[in-house]
């Protein structure tokens, strides 16, 4: 069921009431406290864009396994956008790209009980209408801007929670292989050499190979080989 509030401070902290469950979707028009990966915060204008959490209960997925929801909401997204005729790249860890542009952030939070998920809050931000954005973001990009079109975001919206269940489902279903492989072949700037930094600030030039099912990112140096890293060890250089 879909939640609707005009504003609230985080979608994902409202959807931490037990009162919702598997599958409910909290959306909000504005989110006075929305917020990203690597503690940044998700600016969006009210009423312009989709803000919305997902809440899921994935008891049959093991911790160590984690990575693979956040594979099939990927890719329930870049589902999503190539229905709508556009097609997007997925950024490692959790970012959906249009060429070198985001349209796309998701924060995931999880709890867990015992060796397995318990309750997954999913936060999700589209750029749908919004066609000005703040000079301190690097790269947005929206619906509007790509298309040239306005959109209904309710209607976008339950055209996204169609194809999540579709994706869910597989993860559900034990599909894995089928996950990860689609995944792979959408992951953005895979078998090309570009520029990353590590946490130290080095930089170098690697060639993303591919993630490990446990969501290490796998990057080729220029002296062939290879090294894993996990997410907050490396960053993409734009």
């Amino acid at each position: 069921m879909i939640y609707h509030f005009d504003t609230t401070t985080s979608t994902n902290d409202d959807a931490r009431d037990l009162k919702y469950h598997d599958g409910d979707i909290i959306w909000a028009d504005f989110q006075t406290a929305g917020r990203g990966q690597r503690g940044h915060t998700w600016e969006s204008r009210a009423g312009e864009n989709l803000t919305f959490s997902v809440l899921l209960e994935p008891h049959f997925l093991p911790v160590t396994e984690q990575f693979m929801l956040l594979e099939a909401v990927a890719l329930a997204l870049r589902d999503f956008f190539a229905e709508l005729g556009v097609e997007t790249k997925v950024k490692w860890t959790n970012d959906i790209y249009v060429g070198d542009r985001k349209a796309v952030g998701i924060l995931i939070e999880h709890s867990y009980s015992g060796g397995r998920l318990a309750r997954t809050i999913v936060g999700i931000g589209i750029n749908v209408n919004q066609t000005e954005f703040s000079a301190d973001i690097p790269n947005p990009v929206s619906l509007a801007l790509l298309t040239g079109k306005k959109y209904d975001r309710r209607q976008l919206l339950e055209q996204f929670e169609r194809c999540l269940s579709v994706r869910y489902s597989q993860l559900r279903n034990g599909e894995w292989e089928k996950l990860q492989t689609d995944y792979h072949s959408v992951l953005y700037r895979r078998d090309e050499k570009h520029t990353y930094a590590l946490a130290d600030g080095t930089r170098f030039e690697g060639i993303i190979r591919g993630v490990k099912p446990g969501g290490d990112l796998v990057v080729e140096w220029e002296n062939g080989k290879q090294r894993s890293y996990l997410f907050k060890e490396i960053e993409f250089v734009l």
